[in-house]
């Protein structure tokens, strides 16, 4: 090798890579889009963030990646050269060799580093905005037009959506690079390496007859039968993966509500229960870890052992020649240092498997997530529309998942000011129906009148409180407003639903679920409403948890501070009857009947 020359050559060896990788890369993934399974998996979930359409960079910095790969292909072929330089030098005692081939090192290494550290940034670049972005697709895809509620509906259930989103993400992007650049580093390390294993073999014997070039032979049947050993062993891993995710996420999943319930189960003293399934959940995943370790170990230790016979196997073929001094002990390193480069290029797919295994599992996660976005935002919605603040419902016909016809042609006009109370035995589809009017329940037909946006506030039987203060809770959904020099209205909402108490706690961030009883967060719920001033209230046994007594005063509050709110209410209690002027009873079997009630 003429070193002086070589940043030339190495230049426009580069260049010429660079079109035949790129040309290879893509028609082999157009290949694998249309002809396996994962492949259109990897295109389902990769192309929307990597579409030059959308932008450019991302393939920019792909292509940036592609070329780094070759580059460090290129080192490891100088630094072969390097090694019969300085090895032959030292061979022949020649010391101006020798230092020429030190300081040749110097350069190569300075630039190998160089290398190295601008590769991992880029790497860890693409990965981090690549991860940014597929996140946010997803958790929009999640929370728009409530899928995440909506999904619930569907006949094919997900387990850990949470885990998809975070982990299983992270774990695509990272995998998909590694497999991909790991695979064209392999390939053109393989096509490299064989040529100057070309130039080092020689003739072998072989039971009497003799092979040219039978390194390249060797090399070669050497590690496809590994490999083929490899695969067969470690086959078993890419549902062993599949399965060790799953069942952690169940474990983990089983823990959360013990911790989320933990009052309900201590009432019950359902500990013997609830070990019983954590230990059975807990067992899947002990029972799976050693499936995956007997597995591992078969397939590391077959692994290991091709890696320590390829150390020497080389020089076992080679030595004859060394010592008859038809090569030199720089062509021995070279050779050496060669069919290792070509044993790992060969063997890429054979250590791999483990990784790739895991990888189909990540794939199929995601796939299945991916299913579940879209048969939810396939499902029928029943939308409703304004007409000021009228709320009317219109030849409504609510049915169960199974078509079972819960309400049948529903006809009803509330004005500004109006109030309903919905009755009804338990699984009549008081619920369900308030479900459809706020746009939930995909399995209904109809027409459906109501005021939009926050002109309507639902509140359900058990409140949702988010993360953060209590005032974020009273305003939620909307922004809490800064609090000025004047009076705070949110302490004001908490004295009139009798939480004064808490006052002092308004801007102290704590798990508010957890603290407050069930009675306390339906009234911190009528704070919000009180907050909110829609120009309609539906409420789902929002009072259930309080007393009669206590229940009363705050839909005598609810009357003084929304006089002009419609208040549509779905209850048992006979005394809600005196707040409301018509009740609706849901009779069974799709009848219903509207009745004035006393207060008419």
């Amino acid at each position: 090798m003429d070193w002086n020359h070589e940043l030339l050559a190495s230049a426009i060896w580069l260049a010429k890579a660079f079109v035949l990788s790129c040309i290879g890369l893509t028609v082999i993934v157009l290949w694998l889009a249309r002809a396996t399974q994962w492949g259109r998996q990897v295109r389902r979930i990769a192309w929307p963030y990597f579409d030059p359409r959308r932008n450019w960079r991302p393939m920019a910095v792909l292509a940036l990646l592609v070329l780094l790969t070759l580059f460090s292909v290129r080192m490891n072929v100088l630094f072969s050269f390097w090694y019969n330089g300085a090895y032959a030098a030292m061979q022949k005692l020649d010391a101006n060799a020798f230092w020429f081939m030190m300081g040749v090192f110097g350069v190569l290494a300075t630039v190998h580093v160089a290398r190295a550290l601008f590769t991992a940034y880029v790497r860890e670049g693409l990965l981090i905005h690549w991860r940014e972005s597929l996140t946010h697709a997803l958790m929009e895809r999640w929370l728009a037009h409530q899928t995440y509620h909506r999904s619930q509906y569907l006949p094919e259930q997900i387990d850990n959506p949470d885990q998809r989103i975070q982990q299983d993400v992270q774990q695509f992007a990272d995998s998909t690079l590694t497999l991909s650049l790991g695979m064209l580093g392999a390939v053109v390390s393989l096509v490299e390496f064989t040529l100057i294993l070309w130039g080092l073999s020689g003739a072998l014997a072989l039971f009497g007859i003799e092979v040219p070039r039978a390194m390249i032979f060797v090399a070669y049947i050497y590690v496809i039968v590994a490999t083929v050993f490899a695969v067969w062993l470690g086959r078993p891993l890419i549902r062993l993966n599949f399965l060790n995710e799953r069942f952690n996420a169940d474990f983990r999943y089983a823990l959360i509500r013990l911790r989320e319930y933990g009052e309900s189960i201590a009432f019950f003293r359902g500990e013997k229960v609830e070990r019983v399934t954590l230990t059975g959940r807990f067992a899947n995943v002990i029972r799976n870890m050693w499936d995956m370790l007997f597995r591992s170990l078969k397939l590391q230790g077959f692994n290991l052992g091709v890696s320590q016979l390829a150390v020497v196997f080389p020089m076992i073929i080679q030595a004859p020649r060394l010592f008859s001094k038809e090569i030199t002990l720089g062509d021995l390193m070279q050779t050496s240092q060669a069919f290792g480069e070509v044993q790992d290029a060969l063997s890429f797919f054979r250590t791999s498997y483990d990784d790739f295994a895991n990888y189909r599992a990540v794939l199929t996660r995601l796939s299945g997530f991916m299913d579940v976005l879209d048969h939810a935002e396939a499902l029928p919605s029943l939308a409703a529309h304004g007409e000021g603040d009228r709320v009317a419902v219109r030849g409504l016909t609510v049915r169960t998942p199974a078509q079972q016809v819960l309400l049948n042609g529903l006809d009803l006009t509330l004005e500004p000011g109006d109030s309903l109370l919905i009755r009804g035995a338990s699984g009549s589809g008081k619920t369900t129906l308030l479900r459809t009017m706020a746009g939930l329940w995909p399995f209904a037909d109809g027409e459906v009148v109501r005021p939009q946006g926050e002109r309507a506030l639902f509140l359900p039987q058990k409140p949702y409180l988010p993360l953060g203060t209590l005032r974020t809770a009273l305003y939620y959904p909307a922004t809490a407003p800064a609090v000025s020099g004047g009076a705070d209205a949110a302490a004001e909402a908490l004295r009139r639903v009798q939480l004064g108490h808490l006052v002092a706690k308004l801007d102290e961030e704590a798990d508010w679920t957890r603290i407050l009883s069930l009675g306390e967060q339906q009234r911190l719920a009528i704070g919000r409403a009180l907050l909110a001033n829609p120009a309609v209230l539906f409420l789902d046994e929002s009072s259930s948890a309080m007393d009669e007594g206590l229940e009363h005063a705050m839909y005598a509050l609810l009357r003084e501070a929304l006089p002009q709110a419609t208040l549509v209410s779905v209850g048992h209690r006979s005394t809600l009857r005196g707040f409301h002027e018509r009740e609706l009873v849901l009779e069974g079997g799709g009848a219903w009947r509207i009745d004035q009630t006393a207060s008419a």
